[in-house]
């Protein structure tokens, strides 16, 4: 008797669930009013935020040397740090490998730890114009 008592209330529990979740569901429309500029504002402000030559950001710099060991080392960032591409820069006599386009020295700092485990000799930077 038992058992037929404990179905029934296990029974009786999960039609309550489905019965209280239907009941309190809501539907509604959401609009948003904005003025027109503000869509013109933000592709600007992205146009903007995709310089990556601007002396206002940090970079990481990860290699300095010869020209072999520059493509060496600009693989092996690539093979461990997807998300990011490294570029090559060139200023008598090394090859240089850059990383990171970083707004704020907290970001730049943050990527660095990632990064010196690998790389234990890159160090952030503000590159001149």
């Amino acid at each position: 008797m038992k058992p037929l008592n404990l179905k029934k209330s296990l029974l009786s529990l999960i039609c309550l669930v489905l019965i209280s979740t239907t009941s309190f569901s809501q539907q509604g429309n959401v609009v948003i009013n904005q003025d027109k500029h503000i869509t013109v504002l933000l592709d600007l402000k992205k146009e903007l935020n995709k310089d990556e030559i601007s002396s206002e950001r940090y970079k990481i710099q990860v290699y300095s040397g010869n020209r072999a060991g520059a493509y060496a080392a600009q693989e092996e960032f690539t093979s461990a740090f997807e998300g990011w591409h490294p570029s090559m820069q060139y200023e008598t006599p090394n090859f240089k490998i850059w990383a990171g386009n970083f707004r704020t020295r907290l970001e730049a700092d943050r990527a660095l730890k990632k990064i010196k485990i690998k790389f234990p000799h890159a160090f952030i930077f503000k590159p001149k114009k």
